[in-house]
């Protein structure tokens, strides 16, 4: 169950001019373009593998789809390797925890399986969104992408947060004053939205690529 957050103050939408720059406009998409093209080549044996692990210990249905928010609030179909069991509301065992909708990263849902503890600490479970990259739903970098539910909830489908494409990983996923709850991350993305460059992108796929080699990513 989702805790009972008061709605934030409407934040007023950034200056266009600040967001429209060359790179937003056409650099960043064309980035995004390259650098998914080239990191599924370089990563399909990766992809291959995990996908035949999850294959051998879940059975049919690798990939898991989930209906997030897109740019301009359009929905679309983000896409993952499955890391958890059967719904826990399938088989009525009840979770006690922090609702993974509220944090993003729960390491104490019953429904992870061991190979899915491992794929989601090395953030293996993210890699097919390289595929919402390459057909222009997502970016490299950018806002997390909301599932649409949570996202209706507290009547953010609209918010200045979606005026980019959501990213792969983000300022939130590196920022040291991130909090999992929704609510408490708005401002970082607003900061986002608002200073689109492409060293600013940079910055934060080095640090994302840091986490991630810790096996501390978001």
């Amino acid at each position: 169950m989702l805790h009972t957050v008061p709605t934030p103050a409407p934040v007023e939408h950034p200056d266009v001019l600040r967001i429209i720059g060359p790179y937003a406009r056409w650099g960043k998409r064309l980035v995004d373009i390259v650098g998914s093209a080239l990191l599924i080549a370089v990563l399909s044996p990766l992809l291959a593998t995990t996908a035949l692990c999850v294959r051998l210990s879940l059975g049919n249905g690798v990939l898991f789809r989930q209906m997030r928010v897109g740019r301009y609030g359009a929905p679309f179909d983000v896409v993952k390797f499955r890391s958890m069991g059967h719904d826990r509301r399938a088989d009525q065992q009840p979770f006690e925890g922090t609702d993974r909708r509220n944090t993003h990263k729960t390491t104490d849902d019953p429904r992870h399986t061991r190979l899915g503890r491992i794929i989601r600490k090395w953030s293996l479970d993210e890699l097919p969104q390289l595929f919402n990259v390459f057909r222009g739903e997502m970016s490299l970098v950018g806002p997390r992408p909301e599932i649409l539910e949570v996202a209706q909830r507290y009547d953010i489908v609209d918010h200045p947060r979606h005026l980019v494409r959501p990213g792969i990983t983000g300022l939130w996923q590196v920022s040291s004053e991130r909090s999992d709850l929704l609510h408490e991350n708005i401002h970082i993305d607003i900061d986002y939205v608002e200073r689109v460059t492409l060293w600013g992108d940079l910055k934060i796929l080095l640090r994302t690529g840091g986490a991630v080699l810790r096996g501390t990513g978001a």
